[in-house]
């Protein structure tokens, strides 16, 4: 038996894993991989190479980028301007489908995948939608994105040397456009026309939507007058009680977190609860000689609750901790965090003094660093994560312009061919940490190493098709069917072929696969070679049929728990889309 039908054997076996659902798929492509190597079609290097291939690589750091914009609060700004201007469930399907395109054209389309993610996940729940049913869309509109520009894909870039080669006349940069808007347009009407194929209840993997979080905290602690801090600037030798004011003081708190009674003296550095009317506290401060040092929290200015570097957590007394039996009240300073509200037995104490118990509710506010730390404080137990709650609805800070300033330098290194896309990738991913925008840690979760390892198994059967002479026998068939025919049966063929390959290694393998057959073609017949690597190039992005396909496929798949079938049925009409343009419209253009 030669190699070339051992391949196609281990890759109908592989397909056959695949869509039966009951292995993951990593473990599917793992076994894939070894099989070659322990059937001698490959070596062991050539086996685990795609381990180290610059495609993963590059991936690998489009997650950290991804990371970095959404830890920063780009993607949930995104997010919160779409879901501001549009209104319904179709409307925000086409409104992500555009953005995820235009990002394809940019940043790639895993690039444009990996970012698009939160986006979906936030802005989908934001409307009451299941994130499921945008996933996909979104996954179908970055390959059709990546037909903009050529720099979309590497794909892209393959094709327009090739026709330089063979005919002396590449393709312009935005010359794939011509085709791709079409394809763009064209995909939208039909995900828009067969969304009820879409699965929605699908284990997806998301956060917490907290859009109108803060207006529950708001109502829930009654934050309608807030407290203000007032802090001794110069020994007064008088107590709170003595200053007499119209202002409500109601605690005293010293510089080292102690309390204070209201009829002792005051010292400098002493800190005042306060609340009432605000021309009252502004005489206050003037005639005992104070500094405001917290202005109140409250309805008018909850937009203040959540910042880049300040944030607020609900926290409820663990059982056995031992913060009960302590005394609280609102205002007073915890380490570097302050209370805001306080829920005692389910009741709202107002500013009285309370004994704390188990059970017992406070909404905090504070530095973003003091909250993030009560994750570890064994006394409390958080309700939501803060970290997930600061990257929803801060609004966009220096870290927010760091993080975009990264991603532009690198779709400009990538759009211009000035660094290799691995590098651009993994310089950008070593800025965000460097710059501090994501931490070190931040950056491996980010990763999908379930994905690497699918992406980098895989190349090991995209090169023994093309090594084992799996191609040749591909591409003689395909001459046999469509060798006496005119354009459009020789263009649907190459297209057939080409995306039913697709559907199972990468579109670059396809494209390598199929390049010498339409060459061949072209040089047996009067078909132009530039026509048949435009319509190659649209058939190789043609891969919506399995989760496999493209990495983007993978990327929506893994965020959605989408199953191997779910494909099929929405992927079929993209691809009459598809068809229709590659087959009858590249020739009349080309």
């Amino acid at each position: 038996m030669t190699d070339a039908t051992v391949t196609l054997i281990v890759m109908g076996v592989a397909i056959v894993a695949f869509i039966s659902n009951r292995l993951p798929v990593g473990v599917v492509a793992i076994l894939t991989a070894l099989s070659l190597y322990g059937l001698g079609v490959l070596d062991l290097g050539s086996a685990v190479a795609g381990f180290g291939d610059p495609a993963v690589l590059f991936l690998a750091s489009l997650f950290v980028v991804a990371e970095g914009l959404d830890a920063s609060g780009i993607t949930s700004w995104i997010a919160r301007s779409i879901t501001a201007r549009v209104h319904g469930e179709t409307a925000l399907m086409v409104a992500l489908m555009v953005v995820t395109a235009v990002l394809a054209a940019l940043l790639t389309p895993n690039g444009a995948a990996a970012a698009m993610v939160p986006i979906v996940l936030t802005s989908a729940r934001s409307i009451g939608v299941s994130p499921a049913k945008m996933l996909m869309p979104v996954a179908f509109a970055a390959s059709a994105g990546a037909l903009l520009t050529l720099s979309g894909s590497v794909v892209n870039v393959l094709v327009s040397q090739t026709a330089q080669e063979a005919t002396g006349q590449g393709f312009g940069y935005f010359e794939f456009g011509i085709a791709g808007v079409l394809l763009v347009g064209g995909s939208i009407l039909a995900v828009v026309t067969v969304q009820r194929w879409i699965p929605v209840e699908r284990d997806t993997k998301q956060t917490k939507d907290f859009g109108r979080h803060v207006d529950a905290l708001v109502e829930h602690y009654e934050l309608e007058q807030g407290f203000y801090r007032l802090r001794v600037d110069e020994e007064s030798g008088v107590s709170a009680q003595g200053l007499g004011s119209r202002a409500e003081l109601y605690a005293v708190q010293t510089p080292d977190g102690g309390v204070r009674g209201l009829d002792e003296d005051l010292h400098t550095g002493d800190e005042l609860l306060v609340t009432g009317q605000d021309e009252d506290i502004e005489e206050l401060v003037r005639s005992a000689n104070l500094s405001i040092v917290q202005t109140p929290l409250r309805r008018s200015t909850q937009s203040q609750l959540v910042l880049e570097e300040a944030g607020a957590a609900e926290v409820i007394v663990a059982p056995r901790s031992a913060l009960a039996g302590r005394s609280v009240f609102t205002g007073m300073r915890i380490g570097t965090v302050t209370i805001l509200g306080i829920r005692h037995k389910g009741k709202d104490p107002r500013t009285a003094e309370v004994e704390l118990q188990e059970g017992d509710t406070l909404l905090v506010h504070g530095p973003r660093d003091g909250i993030f730390r009560l994750v570890d404080f064994q006394e409390v137990v958080l309700v939501d994560c803060p970290e997930s709650m600061r990257r929803q609805l801060a609004p966009l800070g220096r870290r927010a312009w760091v993080a975009g300033a990264i991603t532009l330098v690198m779709i400009v290194a990538l759009s211009g061919n000035l660094l290799e896309p691995a590098v651009a990738g993994l310089l950008a991913a070593c800025a965000m940490v460097l710059f501090k925008v994501v931490s070190a840690e931040q950056a491996y979760r980010a990763i999908s190493w379930q994905m690497l390892v699918l992406i980098g198994a895989l190349i090991a059967l995209s090169t023994a098709i093309t090594s084992s002479g799996a191609a040749e026998l591909l591409a003689d068939r395909v001459l046999s069917v469509a060798g006496g025919g005119g354009v459009v049966p020789v263009l649907a063929v190459v297209f057939l072929v080409t995306a039913a390959l697709g559907q199972f290694v990468s579109n670059t393998a396809s494209v390598l696969v199929m390049t010498p057959v339409v060459l061949a073609i072209g040089e047996a017949s009067t078909i132009d070679p530039r026509m048949m690597l435009m319509s190659l190039a649209i058939a190789s992005g043609a891969s919506f049929l399995t989760p496999i396909a493209t990495p983007a496929n993978m990327i929506a798949g893994a965020a959605s728990g989408y199953h191997f079938s779910d494909y099929w049925r929405p992927g079929l009409a993209l691809m009459a889309v598809w068809f229709i343009v590659a087959v009858f419209f590249v020739p009349i253009v080309w």
